[in-house]
């Protein structure tokens, strides 16, 4: 059970689900019942037929600055026979995290409206879409602390920037501004004005049309740069025949006849 709920909060409208970290006072700082909290509020949204897009953001001046120093320091006062068992444990945590953004059926945006480092930058990698404020940093800071990436730096990096460039942003740990992270591929967007405000609306329009389809092409892309083009087919025929029965796709034939025969 998780004793601080507040540390996450949720606001759905008009089919969009804003999800807001709320530890501004931590630079919302990911502990271990925030990462919990988080957990439950999107498998929650997942569940949701109401919901079709998601919008990820930060209360106050940063979008997350990772991982808790607080808690890192607890698990260094861990008895030592401790240490490596309790971190594995938390390890497990944060890749349920990071796989439940990575594979929420609904189209998610990461709003960043300030700083994000480390965790919180991998965070918003997990998701489909990044969307930036003129404040808006990235900093994959791992190396600072002693540390590798370990919320799906490794994995989501590379495939927006490229080995090479997600090399150097690992190895030297420095801050990237909006001006380059539109530029290199880490951020698709910047908004003109409030950041949430932009995501959500972009947010709506990614909501519209058949959410199966979405849902299904989605699961495929997300393995899709792994897999054999022949595996990419055969998936992409299962998930089809599944369209053809749905009745998005019939309701939109039958549509489509209608006005054609109306001309």
């Amino acid at each position: 059970m998780n004793d601080r709920p507040d540390a996450v909060l949720l606001d759905i409208a008009e089919g969009v689900a804003t999800v807001t970290l709320n530890r501004p006072e931590r630079r919302n700082a990911i502990d271990d019942a925030t990462r919990l909290t988080l957990i439950d509020t999107l498998e929650h949204i997942n569940a949701d037929e109401s919901v079709r897009a998601v919008v990820l953001t930060g209360a106050g001046s940063a979008f997350c600055a990772g991982g808790d120093i607080k808690g890192m320091k607890e698990r260094m006062e861990a008895p030592v026979g401790r240490v490596g068992f309790n971190g594995w444990k938390r390890q497990k945590s944060t890749h349920r995290l990071i796989m439940t953004v990575h594979t929420l059926d609904k189209p998610t945006i990461a709003a960043v409206n300030g700083a994000s480092s480390g965790l919180g930058s991998d965070l918003a990698f997990a998701c489909d879409f990044v969307m930036v404020s003129e404040a808006a940093t990235f900093a994959m800071a791992y190396r600072k602390r002693g540390l590798i990436p370990d919320g799906g730096g490794l994995y989501f990096l590379p495939r927006r920037v490229g080995l090479p460039r997600a090399k150097e942003l690992i190895y030297s740990a420095r801050t990237v501004g909006a001006d380059e992270a539109l530029a290199i591929g880490l951020a698709d967007r910047r908004a003109d004005g409030d950041v949430v405000t932009a995501a959500r609306a972009w947010a709506g329009e990614l909501a519209e049309g058949s959410m199966i389809a979405l849902a299904l092409a989605k699961s495929i892309l997300n393995r899709g740069p792994d897999l054999p083009v022949e595996q990419v087919l055969a998936l992409s025929s299962e998930a089809q025949a599944v369209c053809y029965a749905t009745d998005d796709h019939r309701d939109s034939v039958r549509a489509f006849l209608d006005k054609s025969a109306r001309r």
